[in-house]
């Protein structure tokens, strides 16, 4: 029986994906500790380290097929770690040959290297996910880049903004985490090779001993580091703490979705799906169930964040016990975000924005919401200070007798003198107070297409 929700039968799928479990598999992993190896045995015979002929063998004998598992997982449990079992079985498997594997190698140098080949990996899929939302967004940002709604401050009208601007703001946060990934990968995506404390001492000459780390990073497409970083994790802190920022990117907009999509709101629903969001017991509920989901999934990232932050703190050459923590942090945290994006991608793409409906709640404070561009407009003729003192108490006037902010207006002599009826009128009609919204909306959808 499943005790988590990343292996759960009923919930794995809501909180990863089957790509991303995939890629952070225990056969994956295994698989990607075994390429390690003999990435290793290929850059140490082109380093003359070892004979060419039992790097050849080692690659071509060892594999994921040939092992088993149920002998790895009992010595896994006694030793503390996979690959001095690992390393047991495949050089067996390797022959003469398997003498020559995991040389001047260390436990962490292939679990670490493992780790960032399935993080390489998974950034991959998290990019093409991520282009997806970002299209998807370009799209809604600028389809509805002239869509009136009321924007909310404090969860109160504030001024009318666009939906179009409203999902440009949230396009640019994801645009900007989008370069953050193309940046960490250099930064990050690291290879590791040290030996037993980092220092390569068993290698013998130090500049062959850099040569083959050189040779063993570009065996595996991954950097080759300036120095061993068994007990410096910022890099791998780096890509779970983005993780988490794009899971927090992706709440804000979840929890905007929720909210628009509340009955009292009704100005946007998540794609209909027959039964999806459906309660038990009230037949009428539609329930935001992706936004629900990316919303706890953002909230869980910043949790594993948090842990590798914790994990950061080794002490001296070689931790007893943070680097522990990143075995469940990381693959976790592809897991969420994975979802999230996925989640994401699900709602926005079918997302059913109700215009109409903006433009009623628009009006639900009777023009209240433009009360600033009344004042502006008075501000040349009354002075700003003197314009907002005239309009703030026609706003007063109008919320205590329930009248719109124009029909108080228009019995304003002050104001009338100075502004005729269809100047009022226009600055009264929020679609005329959007300042640069649009052009912004649809500045944010065209870049980067």
């Amino acid at each position: 029986m499943a005790v988590t929700v990343f292996d759960s039968a009923l919930f794995r799928d809501m909180f990863g994906t089957a790509e991303m479990r995939e890629i952070f598999s225990d056969n994956a992993f295994i698989e990607r500790c075994i390429d390690a190896e003999t990435a290793l045995a290929r850059a140490q015979a082109k380093a003359g380290l070892i004979p060419a002929e039992a790097a050849r063998d080692i690659t071509g004998r060892a594999s994921f097929g040939g092992l088993d598992l149920e002998t790895l997982r009992k010595e896994t449990e006694i030793v503390g770690y996979p690959i001095l079992p690992l390393v047991r079985q495949v050089s067996e498997m390797c022959g003469d040959a398997g003498r020559y594997l995991h040389w001047g190698a260390t436990t962490q140098d292939i679990m670490d290297t493992a780790t960032m080949l399935q993080c390489a990996r998974g950034v991959a899929v998290i990019e093409r996910q991520l282009d997806e939302v970002r299209e998807t967004l370009r799209a809604l940002a600028d389809r509805h880049a002239d869509t009136v709604t009321a924007g909310r401050t404090h969860l109160q009208h504030a001024l009318p903004v666009t939906f179009g601007f409203r999902a440009a703001v949230w396009l640019s946060s994801l645009n900007r985490h989008a370069e953050r990934l193309r940046q960490a990968k250099a930064r990050a995506l690291l290879a590791q090779f040290g030996g037993a404390a980092g220092t390569l001492a068993s290698l013998g000459d130090p500049a062959r001993a850099l040569k083959t780390r050189a040779l063993f990073a570009s065996e595996l497409g991954l950097a080759d580091p300036e120095i061993t970083w068994h007990v410096a994790r910022d890099g791998l802190c780096e890509l779970v703490g983005l993780l988490a920022a794009i899971g927090g990117s992706l709440g804000k907009i979840a929890l905007d979705v929720m909210m628009m999509a509340a009955s009292e709101f009704g100005e946007v629903a998540e794609p209909f799906v027959p039964g999806r969001g459906a309660s038990s017991t009230m037949p009428q509920k539609r329930n935001p169930i992706s936004s629900e989901l990316i919303f706890a999934a953002a909230k869980m990232l910043r949790e594993r964040s948090a842990l590798m932050l914790d994990g950061m703190m080794h002490d001296f050459e070689r931790a007893t016990g943070p680097w522990h923590l990143e075995w469940s942090a990381v693959p976790e945290s592809f897991l969420l975000a994975s979802s999230a994006l996925f989640q994401a991608g699900f709602m926005l793409g079918g997302l059913h924005v109700d215009a109409a409906r903006m433009r009623r709640n628009l009006d639900l404070t009777g023009g209240l919401i433009v009360a600033e561009a009344v004042m502006m407009g008075l501000a040349p003729a009354l002075g700003r200070q003197h314009a907002h003192d005239v309009v703030y108490d026609a706003c007063r006037v109008a919320i205590e007798n329930g009248q719109s902010l124009y029909d108080v207006l228009s019995k304003n002599e002050a104001i009338t003198q100075r502004l005729n009826d269809a100047q009022l009128r226009s600055l009264t009609d929020p679609a005329n107070y959007l300042g640069a919204a649009a052009v912004m909306a649809r500045s944010v959808a065209a870049r980067g297409r």
